[in-house]
């Protein structure tokens, strides 16, 4: 009997809101489904308000203009760092953190400041990188009790020391990066999937686990195949594409977006992927599943996709 496709749920949470009030309503709707899934968590100061200086970057205002930002993240958000002073997440937020793993979801980290993470860790060396990851290790050891074993990058952003790190830290795992999509939302190459990296003629150790379909900010507002990609459809368009492409996915969602406002699209989501057949699974499983097998090795990739500005790392041609 042939298994069930795998439809992998990373679950990022960026900011102080999404912490306190979107993640507890994704653990609930995730329960209810009995759908197993990684939360990856920010774990020092929220400042989301730094993320206005990239309103001079191509495509930030009709991304802004398409997902309604104010009304997902809220005003108070992105004051943060501005004119109000970053909470930090991992210190207020001790109690919310603990019940996504007392609830039996697996846990990783995100980042520790993500704006300050997404912004910079592209042309920042190795000293900054891995002080970086180093304080955001060290907060979950003090939230959780025990080491980190996982890491999914604040907007897919990288450098070679941070991939680095993943193998001096033991991580036998990550999803940092993401397949390459067309317009649609499809994978441009079907065999993009688990992978691991290779810096020059060293070959790193930890399995990269990519995002392989459309985000929803990425989506939303959009015009494809003659219609306007809304809140009414978007979830029948995500569906369209694992339909099409019935192979393991990761999926990527976020407490600000699935976990609030866009909660019944979230639901729709899941009750089609199961009328589909798949099987919902956290990173670990998918690394399980995966680990044993030949891997491709992909080189360090940086990309562009479609409804999202800037570059980001994306799954490179394999050797």
């Amino acid at each position: 009997m042939l298994s069930k496709p795998l439809l992998t749920l990373k679950i990022d949470v960026d900011t102080y809101r999404g912490t306190r009030e979107g993640m507890g309503k994704l653990v609930r709707m995730l329960a209810a489904h009995q759908a197993r899934a990684t939360f990856l968590f920010s774990l020092g100061p929220d400042h989301t308000g730094w993320a206005l200086r990239r309103a001079l970057r191509p495509g930030f205002f009709s991304k802004v203009s398409r997902t309604s930002v104010v009304e997902h993240y809220g005003l108070k958000t992105l004051m943060y760092g501005t004119l109000l002073p970053g909470p930090d997440i991992g210190k207020q937020c001790v109690q919310e953190l603990r019940a996504v793993r007392d609830a039996g979801f697996e846990c990783g980290i995100h980042t520790w400041d993500h704006t300050l993470w997404q912004d910079n860790v592209a042309k920042r060396g190795a000293a900054w990188t891995i002080g970086m990851m180093r304080k955001a290790a060290t907060r979950y050891q003090q939230v959780f009790g025990t080491e980190p074993h996982t890491h999914g990058a604040a907007g897919w952003q990288m450098n070679v020391s941070a991939f680095v790190e993943h193998d001096t830290a033991g991580y036998r795992y990550a999803s940092d990066g993401r397949a390459i999509l067309d317009e649609r939302g499809a994978m441009v190459y079907p065999g993009n999937g688990p992978h691991r990296l290779r810096n020059g003629n060293t070959l790193l150790k930890c399995v990269q686990l990519p995002t392989t379909l459309p985000t929803l900010d990425e989506l939303l507002g959009c015009e494809i195949d003659g219609k306007t990609l809304s809140t009414a459809n978007v979830a029948e368009h995500i569906l369209a594409l694992t339909a099409e492409n019935r192979r393991d996915h990761v999926y990527t969602l976020h407490a600000e977006l699935e976990g609030q406002k866009l909660a019944p699209i979230f639901e729709q989501l899941l009750t089609g992927w199961k009328a589909q057949g798949y099987e919902f699974a956290s990173m670990g499983d998918y690394y399980e599943k995966v680990k044993d097998t030949e891997l491709p090795i992909c080189p360090v990739t940086w990309g562009e996709l479609p409804g999202r500005s800037g570059r980001l790392i994306v799954q490179g041609k394999a050797a």
